[in-house]
């Protein structure tokens, strides 16, 4: 799949906000700071679609991306972000759970984690959260770039075993920053639209 047009169409945070549930949706999520603008960018082939922040836990809205004409990327809050108050916190799980209960045309989370790190407490909680949806079965490998070749496989079995992903789930190691491993992604979302 070739991404030739990609535009902000809606930023929400409640469900009276979103568009029109007419399209079909693959949302992503992940921790505040695991590169998720930059890995929306890589794939739409657009420098500044999401903005990339120095500081973590920018992202505190849902943010409806129109692909083509076709289908929505949808880029969820951050979680995860320390310095975020409680009160901004608190208010994630509501609004994500009424974005995931609710939307017709949602396909798929694909859930993002940093490859160098064991997956966190809330980024199991948030993979349990998406198999309870059944949004589960694609997960990122951001930072790619950051380990060695024979690390990357340790790495991911790392991811694997802490999500606790089944044979048919995928883990696709992705680096923004030398642009490798999101056709793959690319081709995975494809499948995807054409279910």
């Amino acid at each position: 799949m070739i991404i030739k047009e990609a535009s902000l169409e809606t930023v929400a945070v409640k469900a009276s906000q979103y568009p029109e549930d007419n399209m079909v949706e693959i949302a992503f999520a992940g921790r505040s700071n695991v590169g998720k603008s930059s890995l929306l960018n890589l794939l739409t082939n657009r420098k500044s679609l999401a903005r990339v922040s120095g500081s973590p836990g920018k992202t505190r809205t849902i943010n409806f991306y129109r692909i083509n004409n076709q289908f929505r990327i949808v880029d969820l809050p951050g979680y995860g972000y320390a310095k975020v108050s409680k009160s901004m916190s608190k208010e994630w799980g509501p609004m994500m759970e009424e974005y995931l209960e609710k939307r017709q045309g949602l396909k798929k989370v694909i859930q993002l984690v940093d490859i160098r790190h064991a997956p966190s407490a809330q980024d199991i909680q948030m993979y349990e959260y998406l198999r309870h949806y059944g949004l589960d079965g694609i997960v990122v490998a951001t930072k790619a770039d950051k380990v060695s070749n024979n690390e990357m496989q340790k790495c991911i079995s790392v991811i694997r075993k802490a999500l606790q992903l089944g044979p048919e789930d995928k883990v696709i190691p992705v680096s923004a920053l030398k642009r490798k491993g999101h056709e793959k992604l690319l081709s995975e979302m494809e499948k995807l639209l054409e279910e």
